[in-house]
């Protein structure tokens, strides 16, 4: 079974780059000013969650365990 994840992304430093929502299509969307939010954590696997937060420019996006806290990314 897989794990629970949270997904959050820190619009104090989103770019609105897409490049997460170009990777993990259903795990995120743009908001009204062009940042990535969260959208379902659950629509993609762990592992395309975490490339999509791995190959943000600006680092913008945390992946928790949702059990447990720990920080999975960054």
């Amino acid at each position: 079974m897989a794990r629970k994840i949270q997904v959050s992304v820190d619009h104090d430093i989103c770019v609105g780059n897409a490049m997460c929502i170009t990777i993990a299509t259903n795990a995120f969307k743009l908001n009204d000013e062009r940042q990535a939010v969260s959208a379902d954590p659950d629509g993609d696997t762990e592992e395309i969650i975490m490339e999509a937060a791995e190959n943000c420019p600006v680092a913008a996006i945390k992946v928790m365990d949702a059990d447990t806290g720990e920080q999975l990314f960054p």
